[in-house]
């Protein structure tokens, strides 16, 4: 295994970067889609898979499509990423339960 190799999951060619700065500015890179946000939780659609970010007083500062980039303030106190297809099994599971 190179060097290079190592340095990308799974061999996807992706880059993705995330900055936290002091736990207050988060910047994210390689952003497909804003799923869902309030000042609680961000949902975050990236190259490499769903992006969940919770905290308190969240807001999206800065969304630029041209350079696939999300900046996301407020008190930052989680992250974490999912598969999107689990994801959406999920979030089926809980839809298909409320409507029965």
């Amino acid at each position: 295994m190179t060097i290079d190799e190592r340095k990308m999951p799974n061999n996807t060619g992706v880059i993705q970067n995330i900055i936290l700065e002091n736990r207050g500015k988060l910047s994210i890179s390689g952003v497909n889609d804003v799923l869902s946000f309030d000042d609680q939780i961000v949902m975050v659609d990236t190259e490499l898979g769903l992006l969940t970010i919770k905290g308190e007083n969240l807001r999206i500062n800065k969304l630029s499509i041209d350079t696939s980039e999300v900046i996301v303030e407020g008190e930052i106190n989680y992250l974490a990423y999912s598969d999107k297809e689990q994801e959406k099994i999920k979030s089926g599971g809980i839809i298909s339960k409320i409507f029965k």
